[in-house]
């Protein structure tokens, strides 16, 4: 399960939503939706894209007053999905070869001791490469679930009996209130759904601190007649923490499918912490790795 304390800021949505001749039902729309992600993994999982993840800290566990100079920091990074070889759940990994322009002395011998010491168990092994990937990130809010796909595996068959689901006609993010996306107003010529999510099921996919529940909520944009997924909504939120993680998808010629290219973040907490966070995916390129015989980057 994921530690979180969490709140960010999203990209503009413009939909074109032609009259459909007759429209399908919800559930073959998130049946449509499940075998899109199920696909969508195993062909992310032959492509690594390069990630540049600027974090800032706007004010401190101290109080709600915003720093005069927020405190800033800039990944790069390579992000790639792995799995264990043993266990049939997908995770991304912030491999982070540079922080502020420096490199990351020691980035040899931690992906050594990840992947090749020893063979854990497969909620082990995603563990630590949660653990690993959210390894730089500042500010007093501990959280590892920042990285792209996390809210797709909502929509896994194992996972979508936790949640209800529902077509929602606001298209616009709740969040969204500036023009400052490096990408842009993403729009689509294509019918979308827009599909709300609320998690019911109690030992929830995100937890807080003492591993309490921390219900996720959101929305999918949902082409209805793929299942493709081209923007997701994260919520995770209780009266301590606040989360909201919003992803784009588009089109990369190079690997042939959607890919996630802008994820904004903004978290807070009661005690007054707040952190907003921007990451822009580019360079993506296809791989074949085995890093060894337990752990495979490809299937």
């Amino acid at each position: 399960m994921t530690t979180v304390r969490i709140l960010a800021s999203c990209v503009a949505l413009a939909l074109a939503t032609p009259a459909a001749a007759q429209e399908p039902a919800l559930e073959t729309v998130l049946q449509r939706a499940a075998a899109y992600v199920a696909d969508f993994h195993l062909n992310l999982a032959g492509v690594v894209a390069e990630e540049r993840y600027v974090q800032v800290v706007k004010a401190f566990a101290k109080g709600a007053v915003p720093l005069a100079n927020p405190s800033r920091a800039e990944l790069h990074s390579d992000l790639l999905l792995v799995r264990p070889a043993s266990g049939g759940e997908w995770t991304e990994f912030r491999d982070v070869f540079a922080v502020n322009g420096n490199p990351v002395r020691d980035r040899s011998d931690r992906l050594m001791r990840l992947f090749l010491d020893g063979s854990p168990s497969a909620r082990e092994q995603i563990g630590k490469i949660m653990d690993e990937s959210a390894r730089f990130n500042i500010g007093d809010i501990q959280r590892n679930i920042n990285t792209p796909v996390f809210a797709l595996q909502i929509l896994e068959p194992a996972n979508q009996s936790r949640f209800t689901f529902k077509r929602s006609r606001n298209a616009r993010p709740d969040t969204f209130s500036r023009e400052d996306t490096p990408t842009g107003t993403f729009r689509t010529s294509t019918e979308i759904w827009v599909v709300e999510f609320h998690e019911k099921q109690r030992g929830t996919i995100i937890r807080a601190q003492q591993l309490k529940d921390l219900p996720a909520q959101g929305r999918f944009w949902i082409e209805p007649s793929t299942g493709r997924v081209l923007m997701s909504e994260l919520i995770a939120s209780n009266r301590s923490v606040s989360a909201t993680v919003d992803v784009s998808y588009q089109s990369e010629p190079l690997v042939g499918f959607l890919v996630p290219v802008e994820m904004r973040e903004n978290y807070h907490d009661r005690r007054g912490a707040r952190i907003e966070a921007v990451a822009t995916y580019g360079r993506f390129r296809q791989f074949q790795v085995n890093v060894d015989e337990q752990f495979l980057l490809k299937k």
